[in-house]
């Protein structure tokens, strides 16, 4: 045990040497934690104070675009522009004002909308209506006019993503058809109904409600914070990799590891000695990416971090993650011959690990072989396992899976580097 203490010391020592590098060590992950859950809050919990500014071109000027006008503008997402620089926006300068990346998006709204959709609904409710023998006998019949499909244009910059296209045109396309089955309700009461009955009900018969997961009797709802702390948390843990491994090379480069192999030491007690440190750091970071995001956060008017009674469940699974990330950066140190060697091939592979893992984008909006892929990293085994315990409420059980596989590549790792000392030493 002396020994042991003696490594850990011994550890610790060549980190106070570098304090510039200690304090970007756990400084970094708090700044980035910050500015990345204050860009994405936005997506986990929609705000009024954010409104997407966007072109639309009424050419229409009748109900339908009156209708689209009152429901765009109680969604609180868009701020509609209909003039630019005091000066009625047309089909032209909208789209260029799209395509120069001015704005996002551009809505053009045909002629005649309002009367063709009238027009069009009139003419099939007739028809309907003859076919069941209740059609007006005394109405004098006109030629049907012939009415084309209406094209409601949008326009897009080509540098918005996929996503909020797809939202966009979904939403647009509910919208538009609410208002066709509202004329069509209409088309048919005023056919059919008489003064002083009822018209058709018309509020929708099928409602969506979102249930969420309670935890106390209190509803739990996803937001960016649940998300990005675990998330960054990992990305810390692993970048310790960088200052573990570039310490390992310089012992090695300046002689310091031949002394201690010189001294009645074993490479399992120096092992031990930076494995223990260099968790008590990864453990140090997890609790202050957890008060940032209790005490912080709603200082910057984000949701507070809920720990409640998960507080052991997330040591737990922050100590497993912790070893995964020594392992590794002992491994990686072990390995590399040079500085050079050590910090790029560091930063590198935990960027790609944190990539596939999940941790920028999730793993079920990847394609099909990278979710494969996905299930080799350890970054994605400990973000399942902090959802698991932070969205869940999961006990020991279900995240007995993750935190096995996190010690089992701990485990991998650290007898990968010993066998690679060992062989080295002997040749």
């Amino acid at each position: 045990m002396h020994k042991l203490w003696q490594s850990i010391r011994k550890e610790l020592l060549l980190l106070r040497r570098d304090i510039g590098g200690v304090i970007i060590l756990f400084a970094m992950p708090l700044v980035l934690i910050i500015a990345v859950t204050l860009i994405q809050n936005a997506a986990y919990q929609r705000s009024g104070d954010v409104r997407i500014p966007i072109l639309i071109v009424d050419n229409d000027k009748g109900n339908v675009s009156k209708s689209v006008f009152d429901n765009m503008n109680q969604s609180h997402a868009f701020e509609l522009i209909t003039k630019k620089e005091g000066v009625d926006l047309t089909e032209d300068s909208a789209k260029d004002a799209v395509f120069s990346g001015q704005y996002q998006l551009a809505i053009i709204l045909p002629q005649n909308l309002s009367a063709d959709l009238q027009a069009k609904i009139d003419q099939n409710v007739d028809k309907m209506l003859t076919s069941f023998g209740m059609g007006d006998s005394t109405k004098i019949k006109t030629p049907e006019r012939e009415i084309g499909q209406k094209t409601v244009k949008l326009y897009f910059d080509p540098a918005v993503q996929m996503s909020f296209k797809t939202a966009v045109m979904n939403n647009i396309d509910k919208m538009i058809s609410q208002i066709e089955s509202k004329s069509i309700y209409d088309a048919f009461n005023e056919q059919l109904g008489a003064a002083g009955q009822p018209s058709f009900e018309q509020k929708s018969f099928i409602a969506f409600k979102e249930i969420n997961p309670t935890v106390n009797n209190k509803e739990v709802k996803p937001n960016a914070v649940q998300h990005n702390v675990p998330a960054w948390t990992l990305f810390a843990m692993f970048f310790i990799v960088i200052p573990l491994s570039i310490n390992m090379v310089k012992e090695k480069s300046q002689g310091t590891f031949i002394r201690l192999r010189t001294n009645p030491v074993s490479s399992a007690v120096v092992i031990g000695g930076k494995t223990v440190t260099y968790l008590i750091i990864c453990i140090i970071q997890f609790y202050m990416m957890l008060a940032v995001g209790i005490w912080v956060f709603p200082l910057l008017d984000l949701p507070a971090l809920n720990v409640d009674a998960n507080f052991f469940m997330l040591t737990l699974v922050a100590v497993f993650s912790g070893l995964a990330a020594t392992g590794y950066g002992i491994l990686v140190g072990t390995i590399a011959k040079t500085q050079e060697q050590s910090a790029p091939f560091g930063a590198t592979s935990v960027i790609i690990l944190a990539a596939i893992g999940g941790v920028w984008v999730p793993v079920f909006a990847m394609p099909k072989f990278m979710q494969i892929v996905a299930m080799c990293s350890p970054m994605n085994w400990g973000l399942d396992a902090f959802y698991d315990v932070f969205l869940r409420n999961a006990g020991i059980r279900e995240v007995l899976p993750e935190i096995s596989l996190l010690f089992l590549f701990f485990a991998a790792t650290i007898t990968i580097a010993l066998l690679y000392d060992k062989k080295k030493r002997s040749v």
